[in-house]
């Protein structure tokens, strides 16, 4: 067929046409209709008037689809898709026939709020925070496979957005705050029964420490009430002596010769 078009070419009765890297063409015959020749990249000749080519764009796109639906517990949740599309390069002329150039936006939002609403009905709020990689891989696989029956080619299918009620939210602040705020009283309950004992203890042991100093006068009679005296002393002497206002006199019975009777 392509030579049949470089031939009309030769003859002056095509014209030109381009089909550019990562593209494809169908061709619209006004007579037998959508051929099933799909035209690749190059250079290309048909017949004006009668025939009306159609260029298709093969890569890989992306879209987002936005989806609200309802979890198995009931909870509203917001789910952004992002899906790497494009369609399969020899389905080109039924895509054309049944959907028309803009096929992803037919097919598409569709499908994917189906398969969404289908998978997330599968998994509690909380579920799906949980097992979100569970989610995102039978949401991959459920699409790829409804997407396939169009004749499009998901190459890739990833959960940007995953959100909840403002009811639900709200309820799980409320927990994360309740639980902080036990475990703030948990701490100074602790913290309470860590003081109590610290104070026995100290009590204990200032009563034992008054016990051996009564049991000590009691059996030392007045030698240790002495005994402290002299160390009460020392500590006096000790002071004085690093005080610069103080002045010694030597000691012994010739200090008083000299001052006046």
């Amino acid at each position: 067929m392509a030579g049949f078009f470089n031939r009309l070419g030769q003859l002056g009765l095509g014209i030109a046409l381009t089909v550019d890297g990562g593209h494809r063409a169908v061709i619209f015959d006004r007579f037998a209709g959508i051929k099933n020749l799909v035209v690749g990249e190059g250079t290309h000749f048909y017949i004006p008037w009668i025939q009306k080519p159609i260029i298709f764009d093969i890569r890989s796109r992306p879209r987002n689809v936005p989806v609200v639906t309802g979890s198995k517990d009931l909870q509203n949740v917001n789910i952004t898709l992002r899906i790497l599309f494009r369609p399969k390069p020899d389905q080109l002329p039924k895509i054309y026939t049944i959907l028309g150039v803009d096929y992803d936006e037919r097919v598409l939002p569709s499908i994917t709020t189906e398969v969404l609403k289908a998978v997330v009905a599968q998994f509690d709020a909380g579920e799906l925070i949980t097992q979100r990689e569970l989610v995102s891989q039978k949401v991959s696989e459920d699409l790829t496979e409804r997407a396939s029956q169009f004749g499009v080619i998901l190459d890739d299918i990833s959960i940007t957005h995953l959100t909840f009620g403002k009811e639900f939210t709200q309820a799980v602040e409320l927990k994360q705050v309740a639980q902080q705020e036990a475990e703030k009283a948990r701490f100074l309950v602790e913290r309470a029964e860590q003081q109590k004992k610290a104070a026995i203890i100290s009590a204990e042991g200032d009563a034992q420490a008054a016990s051996l100093i009564a049991k000590s006068l009691t059996e030392a009679g007045d030698g240790l009430v002495e005994l402290r005296r002299i160390e009460a002393a020392e500590d006096i002497a000790y002071q004085l002596s690093r005080s610069r206002q103080i002045s010694y006199l030597p000691s012994g019975p010739g200090i008083l010769l000299n001052l006046p009777q």
